[in-house]
């Protein structure tokens, strides 16, 4: 498969953001030349950055040959559907929620390690190391810090809140660890699963046995009020909105202008 041909790896949770009223496309910002623009189709191809993958598995073995985690197409999609629509009996079983909620972690790590996996990348290339140990040497930076995370995240309780009542924004990175980038700390991590829905979890207590999936109707954001300017702030490449106006204001708060250059905007 040719790099055109492949699909982004959060296309499945972007079609939730896919405009059919009229047009059929996506709004998004450009966050390289801060220009607004819309995506014809159903393709997302404004999504075309590169992915660097490495397995988050305890004892799993890098063999160079996988381009992402494993995902289970048809149950996510049904979950992501259900979710925007705010239909938990539509998700399917406990078990394939479960697994749809799963593929949904593993797709925000794989966001959330871009940064650090192309920063070793640039680093280790400029020393005198061969391609193979420059892999390995990203591959163990990524998963120095990853891979515990991802244990502690299996074991927590999520929810689906739907019925937002602001739209939400997704961007590039739109995994938000809120115990690390909230200030005072707040104890959960959450990632947009549509411009109405979003995945929220918490520590469980738990040391073994995975929780049921709970499903609420959102009346306010509470606690994760802030969600969108922490998308924005986040955001390296493109941001997705559903209104012109949600990406305008995002442009005024990151201070990108239209037409700037790549190298006078934030990295």
């Amino acid at each position: 498969m040719t790099d055109q041909d492949r699909l982004h790896p959060l296309r499945p949770l972007l079609k939730n953001w896919i405009w059919e009223h009229g047009r059929i496309g996506t709004r998004y910002l450009d966050c390289v030349d801060g220009e607004i623009r819309f995506d014809e189709g159903k393709k997302c191809r404004f999504a075309a950055e590169k992915y660097v993958y490495v397995p988050l598995d305890k004892d799993g073995e890098d063999d160079g040959s996988a381009d992402g985690p494993a995902i289970q197409d048809a149950g996510l999609a049904r979950f992501l559907r259900a979710a925007q629509l705010g239909r938990p009996e539509e998700a399917g079983s406990v078990a394939e929620v479960q697994r749809a909620v799963h593929d949904c972690l593993d797709l925000g790590l794989f966001s959330a390690y871009q940064l650090e996996a192309r920063e070793a990348l640039a680093r280790y290339a400029k020393e005198p190391m061969f391609e193979d140990e420059i892999r390995a040497a990203v591959v163990d930076d990524v998963r120095r810090i990853y891979v515990g995370m991802r244990e502690q995240l299996a074991l927590y309780d999520f929810s689906v809140l739907y019925g937002m009542p602001t739209p939400l924004l997704i961007s590039d990175t739109p995994f938000i660890d809120w115990r690390a980038r909230a200030s005072p700390a707040l104890p959960f991590v959450s990632l947009p699963l549509g411009p109405y829905c979003l995945l929220v979890g918490a520590p469980s207590g738990r040391s073994s046995r995975v929780g049921p999936v709970t499903w609420r109707a959102a009346m306010t954001m509470g606690p994760l009020k802030d969600h969108n300017c922490r998308m924005s702030e986040r955001a390296r490449l493109w941001l997705v909105a559903t209104t012109d106006d949600q990406l305008v204001a995002a442009q005024t708060r990151l201070g990108v202008a239209p037409g700037s250059k790549p190298e006078d905007t934030k990295s």
